[in-house]
């Protein structure tokens, strides 16, 4: 799954939008678990026909228009 998305990712070839996204390994992790959640049923916040769109492209394009929200914990 990482490698589909790191492939899809390059393929956008764009810069994450949202600040908290400092890395693309960042938007890898993020758009995995979210691509996780929409295999297992949840339902996509963009429309898109999900027969038509790969879950790692639903999943990306979310969290481009920042509706996937997400923590970012330190550890100590």
């Amino acid at each position: 799954m990482v490698e589909e998305i790191t492939e899809e990712i390059n393929d956008l070839e764009v810069e994450p939008v949202i600040p908290e996204i400092d890395s693309k390994y960042r938007l890898i992790i993020l758009a995995a678990k979210r691509s996780k959640q929409l295999q297992r049923g949840a339902k996509p916040r963009v429309d898109a026909d999900m027969q038509k769109h790969k879950f790692t492209r639903i999943a990306l394009e979310e969290i481009r228009l920042g509706m996937v929200p997400f923590e970012i914990i330190e550890e100590v």
